[in-house]
């Protein structure tokens, strides 16, 4: 529906021939505009807008709040779209069918809106609620909103009028469709999959490809590089899979102004490519799951672009496909003209624990050792921030190879060694030792000591059980579950170096059974034929005494790191004391230290301020002070924020604009400006 208004396998390191001619940074983004998800092509999430400040930030007033579910019903409601704001417009996406809206940034009206027609392919869709928002290119000089949907299309959109492109991509032959302005991504995924040649099928458009050979779909937009239209994709979480097979999430990437395929990215080595080596008994031929289903970042004068992805299938068990499986769990600097590999790493090897690289890389300049260097920084679910240089690939302090437990899990073979950041240090805890336990009384200790010795705890990278291990173990656990994390996207300070990482503290503990037990065919979220021969079930049974945590506040922080010199400068915990911990029983009359709130807290960075929505049960807002993590200032919110902030100016006043979400503003967008 449419309505309109008329407004190295290890450290391995491979680059280019010829060094690349150092380049001047450029964030492609207005002062005053926020024209990326993440502010700019960078990803930093920072604007060097001031008129909000320190004196003036308890002012702040709700100025409209846009309500997402008026787009779809709101169960299970997940808002993560960080909206764009380009030339007098903000730009989102909504609701389960992931409805593409143009608002009015003074009044939150809805100018326009598109939602693409209902098809069995987005029907299967996995993650349809994880839309994390569009991309914005400009086409002749005319603006354009790029946007991929659940069922994996690519449209081309008039920001101004939303109306298709003329004479861009092809026809769909569905119902409903657009004359034009729009490209079924999927041809040009499997055109040279073996899974999908062999098959002897004939193409659908409205079904897709058959839910035996795989499934995928979008989560993050794409990103606009120097007229060229990079696309990620998304499948269902490894921890729910049963099945071997899946298709690999290949990158492609479209001319911006014809919609034209220029070229693709087997984030899966083919034989004769770099890394095939690294798949062992021809994994590579069923295997799949490997995508870039976190944002993508970009430098558009190197002509580079940066990719996180995931692990393949399937999550705690990959003895079906052992190796060291690249280009799984890696970040991959692509050439944005040819797609070819520029550098990569692969921050985990053979990846079962969930380890996907969640965060869009961040791009900065930075004097390391008195030299201006241009890195990139990932900061992970293993609580550690990768550091390169954006360039080479080159790691800008040491990254080593240690050594790890191994697997007795039968079948399974993991990799002997996993690499290391010695700089900067990790940012949440990695063991769930006794040390980390709850001590608030010697009771409550006594307690978590009892429920861990069920449990085989180890260090980083400990290695699963299976439910009836010869040990009589209960199940594995895995610290951190998600340190760094998508539901909070580390922000940047370009103009001082300084990265501001939101972590959570949890494990988790899974259950590895047959897989014969969980054989559910009939299960939408299963893909594939070949049962594993492992699989998760109940999934995080790990709970701490009477209802508490079983681990050491603070239970979120916001951690403040130096990039000129790897050192932590300061952290404080995020938010405050939540109740269910304040008013607990067995807590009653103790002076309890600020605890956090228990999840991630969503951020914003501006010239003057650190402003942060702590999630959980705080429905406020904090500015805080960048150097030391100083509350300045507190206003309240509609509903608790989640995933991110932005700020823009509109005729002269700068705006915040928060995701938030409630029973009573379910998926909405709540604006503040000053009176």
């Amino acid at each position: 529906m449419k309505a309109r208004a008329l407004v190295g396998l290890t450290c391995a390191v491979t680059v280019l021939a010829g060094a690349l001619a150092t380049v001047a940074q450029e964030r492609k983004s207005p002062i005053g505009e926020w024209r990326y998800i993440g502010g700019d092509a960078s990803h930093t999430r920072y604007s060097p807008l001031d008129q909000i400040n320190a004196a003036n930030f308890e002012k702040l007033q709700v100025a409209w709040v846009w309500r997402g579910d008026n787009f779809g019903p709101a169960v299970d409601y997940l808002f993560r779209s960080t909206p764009l704001y380009v030339d007098g417009m903000l730009y989102t996406v909504a609701g389960a069918r992931r409805t593409v809206a143009a608002i009015d940034p003074a009044t939150g009206e809805t100018l326009w809106s598109y939602r693409e027609p209902h098809t069995t392919r987005y029907a299967r869709g996995m993650r349809n609620n994880y839309g994390k928002g569009v991309a914005y290119g400009e086409v002749n000089g005319r603006g354009v909103i790029f946007y991929t949907s659940p069922a994996f299309f690519l449209h081309a959109i008039d920001a101004k009028t939303g109306e298709h492109l003329e004479n861009w991509g092809a026809p769909v032959p569905v119902r409903g469709f657009p004359r034009s302005g729009v490209v079924d991504l999927l041809p040009d995924l499997v055109r040279d999959w073996e899974p999908w040649t062999k098959s002897g099928l004939k193409y659908d458009a409205e079904k897709g490809i058959p839910r035996e050979l795989g499934n995928l779909s979008t989560s993050s937009p794409p990103i606009v590089v120097n007229g060229v239209v990079v696309v990620g994709n998304v499948h269902e979480q490894g921890y729910y899979q049963t099945r071997i097979e899946n298709i690999p999430g290949d990158i492609l990437a479209y001319d911006a102004r014809t919609g034209k395929h220029i070229w693709k990215f087997h984030v899966i080595p083919r034989p004769g490519e770099f890394g095939h080596e690294t798949w062992e008994n021809d994994a590579w031929k069923t295997a799949g799951d490997v995508s870039s289903w976190a944002p993508m970042s970009a430098d558009p004068g190197r002509g580079l672009v940066y990719v996180p992805t995931n692990p393949p299938t399937i999550d705690f068990f990959g003895g079906f496909r052992p190796g060291a499986t690249l280009f799984g769990t890696s970040i991959l600097a692509l050439d944005v003209k040819t797609g070819k590999r520029v550098w990569h790493f692969q921050t985990v090897h053979h990846d079962i624990w969930n380890f996907d690289n969640p965060n869009a890389p961040l791009l900065l300049d930075v004097n390391v050792n008195g030299r201006r260097t241009p890195i990139l920084v990932e900061t992970t679910k293993q609580g550690f921030a990768y550091v390169f240089n954006r360039q080479t690939g080159e790691p800008i302090w040491p990254i080593v190879e240690r050594p790890v437990a191994q697997s007795d899990l039968p079948g399974e073979k993991l990799s002997p060694t996993q690499p290391f950041p010695t700089k900067p240090a990790a940012f949440e805890i990695q063991e769930l030792s006794e040390e980390n336990l709850i001590d608030f009384t010697p009771e409550l200790r006594q307690e978590a000591l009892a429920i861990i010795k069920n449990y085989k705890v180890g260090p980083l990278f400990n290695p699963p059980i299976q439910v009836g291990h010869p040990s009589g173990l209960r199940s594995f656990v895995s610290c951190p579950s998600g340190a760094s994390n998508i539901y909070s996207p580390t922000v940047a300070d370009p103009e001082t170096g300084i990265v501001y990482v939101g972590t959570e503290r949890s494990c988790r503990a899974e259950n590895l059974v047959p897989g014969h037990q969980m054989d559910e065919p009939d299960d939408p979220k299963t893909t594939g034929k070949t049962l594993s021969r492992w699989v998760v079930a109940n999934r995080g049974d790990l709970r701490g005494p009477q209802g508490l945590p079983i681990w050491k506040p603070p239970y979120s922080r916001i951690v403040a790191i130096d990039m000129n010199t790897g050192e932590h400068l300061w952290a404080i915990p995020n938010g405050d004391t939540p109740e269910n911990i304040r008013n607990h029983p067995a807590l009653k009359g103790l002076n309890i230290p600020n605890t956090g709130q228990q999840s991630h807290p969503v951020i914003l960075a501006t010239k003057t301020l650190l402003i942060t929505a702590p999630g959980g049960t705080d429905s406020v807002l904090h500015a805080l002070d960048k150097k030391t993590g100083k509350r300045l200032g507190t206003v309240k919110l509609p509903a608790p924020g989640q995933y991110g902030i932005m700020t823009y100016l509109h005729e002269g006043n700068q705006y915040i604009v928060v995701q938030i979400m409630g029973r009573n503003h379910p998926g909405s967008l709540a604006a503040l400006r000053l009176p």
